[in-house]
């Protein structure tokens, strides 16, 4: 009798392991069933949906030669029976079947199972909000609620909007709205700064000031929605957040997202602290004939050593896979993951992989994380942009734990997180990263790349050659003006010091780095002193001179004044939020 294989659930991971039985097996009964009518679809399209860069819902429920992802299309062309409106209702391990009830005409049956892939996926997060069943406010979590927010903003039925959460989700849907449509949006984080699960502040505060500089976006950070606003008529008028309110028609709930495990739970299968179902490097359950992968479960990360929840479609696609080889007794193994994320927002691009400073430090390492700036191609090509970038790294192992990148060109900025995949989660050091061979082509590299540089500059903060200040001090301090304990010498050309020395001056000097050699009897020892460039090379050039004619009393600025206007921060006055 043929293997009898059941998947619960048929979005991402459920379509890609059973795809991959068929292939490698095509005796076996393949069953995939699922609550929605929509299938197989690509969820993470949704604010592009939205957006009209999608212009049909179709394009995401279908393959790259165009046929739609259906249950006649996974009928004929793979050999996979499915069954949608139907939700599985209950599992018995012991006489291994799966009780399944169709939506739509009602009724129940069980199925049986040899293998039984569990694919729930996950459900919104939504806040204990007073308001939430209000019309007009909804979270983004399917294809029928992207349809809703399209038609609305088409119809002009929404003028301003508000998003609550600034997670990926929540910015790409305020790109959407904003964008193309020209809504008001706001976006309101209960937390310090937006990305939270991967940015420290001084990177977040780069991505923020890019947002806010953009016509119809406003970025609320502490800001908790304490209550949504009833038109009385039982539609949304608006949101109370930070002791704020907010006037809206629509209302986005992105606050992230809950594994799906009650039957799992039900079913006696363990779960971990955050409800996730907890497998192994097979992607195997506590039952050796239950797999289960996506959304629903949790994963070991390779850097930390703890098991995390990272819903990702992309790693639910690489499970599936794994899963559907395992299905018929191979030993493919998913080790973990090393959080590698990436997201374009108004033609900037950021990706992170690994661990940020902050969750270093939580981990217990001991992270040097310092800010490197500089040009993503060879810095005479025409298309060079300048590049931002943090990695971290363990001061007493020089293990790199993480690496976040910021740019314009997408392309480069996902290249330098992608160069990293492979080995950081094996323990790949700062010598190996500083060595790293990349490709070179004025057009596409820099000689130097920047990730070499990102290395050696946390190699020189961890040997101590580089002292360097963060730019939140270094605004703390330049707003105390004259008369403070610190002076700022900016290393550049005169023309270049010329405009900060008329606004800061006497606080702020000039020094050309180029000549501090022969004028060390300029620098003050009674004072700190900051060291200040456009990308901080040229500080860290003259920091090395001082450091060894015996200063002991500098500070290079992290990034330069490009990283400090970046972060929107008005250097030249309330005009200056230019970033360049």
């Amino acid at each position: 009798m043929s293997l009898q294989v059941v998947i619960i659930g048929a979005v991402a991971l459920g379509p890609k392991a059973g795809c991959r039985i068929k292939r490698l097996d095509p005796s076996v009964n393949v069953t995939m069933l699922d609550r929605d009518s929509l299938i197989s679809y690509g969820g993470c399209g949704i604010p592009y949906f939205v957006s009209g860069d999608v212009a049909d819902l179709k394009g995401l429920l279908s393959t790259s030669f165009h046929m739609e992802r259906n249950a006649g299309f996974f009928k004929g062309a793979k050999g996979i029976e499915v069954l949608t409106r139907t939700e599985a209702v209950a599992i018995d391990r012991k006489t291994k079947q799966v009780r399944i009830a169709n939506l739509d005409h009602g009724g129940e049956k069980s199925i049986p199972y040899d293998r039984l892939i569990i694919a729930t996926g996950s459900s919104p997060v939504v806040p204990p909000v007073p308001g939430m069943d209000l019309e007009g406010v909804m979270p983004i979590n399917d294809l029928h609620a992207a349809q809703r927010v399209q038609e609305m903003v088409s119809q002009g039925r929404v003028e301003s909007a508000v998003v609550i959460g600034a997670g990926a989700t929540g910015l790409e849907m305020a790109e959407a709205l904003a964008d193309l449509w020209g809504v008001e949006t706001h976006v309101v984080e209960a937390a310090d700064r937006i990305l939270p699960a991967f940015m420290d502040r001084e990177m977040a505060s780069m991505m923020t000031s890019h947002l806010e500089a953009q016509d119809e976006v406003n970025i609320h950070l502490n800001c908790p929605v304490s209550r949504i606003l009833d038109d009385g008529q039982g539609k949304v008028r608006g949101v109370v957040a930070g002791g704020e309110e907010i006037a809206c028609d629509l209302v986005l709930v992105a606050t992230g997202v809950r594994p799906n495990s009650e039957l799992a739970r039900e079913a006696g299968l363990e779960l971990d602290d955050r409800g996730a179902i907890v497998v192994d490097e097979y992607l195997r359950t506590s039952d050796p004939d239950i797999f289960a992968g996506g959304d629903c479960v949790s994963q070991m990360h390779l850097i930390s050593g703890q098991r995390i929840y990272m819903p990702s479609g992309s790693v639910a696609n690489r499970m599936g896979r794994v899963i559907g080889g395992n299905v018929l007794g191979g030993q493919n193994r998913f080790p973990g993951v090393v959080g590698t994320f990436c997201i374009k927002l108004f033609g900037l691009s950021l990706a992170h992989i690994g661990l940020n400073e902050d969750q270093a430090r939580a981990a217990g390492f001991d992270p040097a994380a310092p800010l490197v700036v500089q040009a993503d191609r060879a810095h005479f090509h025409p298309d060079q942009a300048m590049m931002y970038m943090k990695m971290v790294a363990d001061r007493s192992s020089r293990r790199v734990l993480g690496l976040t990148a910021l740019g314009e060109n997408g392309d480069a900025v996902v290249a330098r997180v992608n160069a990293l995949a492979a080995s950081i989660g094996g323990g790949v050091s700062l010598d190996e990263i500083s060595n790293l061979e990349m490709a070179y082509s004025p057009p596409l590299g820099a000689a130097l790349d920047i990730l070499n540089a990102a290395a050696n500059t946390v190699e020189n903060l961890i040997e101590g050659r580089l002292n360097s200040m963060h730019m939140d001090e270094f605004t703390r301090r330049l707003e105390q003006g004259e008369g403070a304990d610190t002076v700022f010498m900016d290393m550049r050309t005169a023309e270049n010091a010329k405009p900060f020395l008329e606004r800061y001056a006497p606080a702020w000097t000039h020094l050309p780095q180029e000549t501090l050699a022969q004028h060390l009897n300029e620098v003050p020892r009674d004072k700190d002193v900051v060291l200040v460039c456009n990308s901080g090379a040229r500080s860290y050039e003259a920091q090395c001179t001082l450091n060894a004619a015996g200063f002991s009393n500098t500070y290079n600025l992290g990034g330069g004044v490009a990283a400090v206007r970046k972060s929107g921060y008005p250097i030249l006055g309330n005009g200056d939020k230019s970033g360049k």
